[in-house]
C-alpha cells in the first residue's frame, strides 16, 4: 500500500468575496500573480491552496485567514451578521 492520504477540503467564501468587490477570476488571479483556473478551483473546492497563497488572498481582501478559509463549511453571512444582531435585540 503506498497509502496516499486524501488532503481535508477546505471551504472558502472567494467567489462572494470576489462578487462583493466586483472582481472576474481573471483580475484577482493577476493580483495575486497565479492563473485564472486556479481561482476557480479555489472557489469551488477543487484545490486547497498553500499557506503562501492563503496569506496572500488575506491580505489582498485584508480580511484574516479564517475569515476566508474554514475546515467546516460557513453559514450564511446574512444569518451570522443579523442572527447575532436578532439575538441582541431581544436579549
Amino acid at each position: 500500500m503506498t497509502g496516499r492520504r486524501e488532503e481535508p477540503r477546505l471551504f472558502n467564501r472567494l467567489a462572494v468575496l470576489r462578487a462583493e468587490r466586483g472582481l472576474s477570476r481573471q483580475e484577482l488571479a493577476a493580483a495575486l500573480d497565479i492563473n485564472y483556473q486556479t481561482v476557480g478551483y479555489l472557489e469551488r473546492g477543487d484545490y486547497n491552496p498553500s499557506l503562501y497563497l492563503a496569506f496572500q488572498i488575506a491580505e489582498y481582501f485584508e480580511l484574516p485567514i479564517e475569515a476566508i478559509f474554514s475546515r467546516t463549511p460557513f453559514g450564511r453571512m446574512s444569518e451570522e451578521l443579523y442572527g447575532q444582531e436578532a439575538e441582541r435585540r431581544s436579549a
